[in-house]
């Protein structure tokens, strides 16, 4: 194992100031993930989602992001879920997008909701035939026996649903983050990064600069 206390890269590739932060978070944010986009990165809508159960006790996993506008962040799941039973039992949530390669991260504060029957419904719909049934076959973060449960479910599915064409399980669909802190970190020398941070109000946006 390396010495982790020699594992530094200084960043340098741009920076961020007030003018170019604008004053509409989701237009930089459109901006940056098009940046993400046209680089090539790997799963850039992908985001560390971290929820918090009624007990104080957090957990964070990786999730998508599949949706986003003026109301916030859609990512999409298994309600009877880790993360899902902790959101019911404490919507407020953070969400963290890393981009390494363009030396960003944007982190999200706020809180998550429902999304309409409809909205599940459409994605869904949009999902490969393997994912579709994959939300049926598992019973996501519970304790299964072994692999092989899940390709039964699968196989199972598979002949259960011929026509390719199974309906949305009850128990899955999506959330949606309504932003009430977005923050957006630009990677600069010395340690000195920029750290540009937009909050919620009850007339918009204001913006404020944090210090590294």
């Amino acid at each position: 194992m390396p010495n982790l206390a020699d594992l530094r890269k200084d960043y340098g590739l741009a920076g961020l100031s007030e003018a170019d932060a604008g004053d509409d978070p989701f237009a930089l944010f459109r901006h940056w993930f098009d940046q993400a986009v046209s680089a090539e990165l790997t799963d850039p809508n992908a985001f560390i989602l971290a929820t918090c159960a009624s007990d104080g006790k957090p957990s964070a996993r990786a999730v998508l992001l599949k949706a986003l506008d003026e109301r916030g962040f859609t990512f999409f799941t298994n309600y009877d879920s880790r993360k899902g039973s902790e959101i019911a039992a404490n919507p407020h949530v953070a969400g963290c997008f890393l981009w390494h390669p363009l030396e960003r991260q944007v982190r999200i504060e706020g809180v998550a909701e429902v999304v309409t029957a409809k909205e599940s419904d459409d994605y869904y719909r949009v999902r490969p035939l393997g994912s579709r049934l994959g939300a049926w076959a598992s019973p996501q973060s519970a304790v299964i026996h072994g692999r092989e449960f899940l390709e039964e479910q699968q196989t199972e599915l598979t002949a259960k649903f011929p026509d390719g064409d199974p309906p949305r399980p009850p128990n899955w669909g999506g959330y949606r983050i309504i932003p009430e802190v977005i923050e957006f970190w630009q990677g600069r020398r010395s340690r000195l990064h920029d750290r540009i941070r937009f909050r919620k109000t009850a007339t918009g946006w204001t913006k404020d600069r944090l210090a590294p």
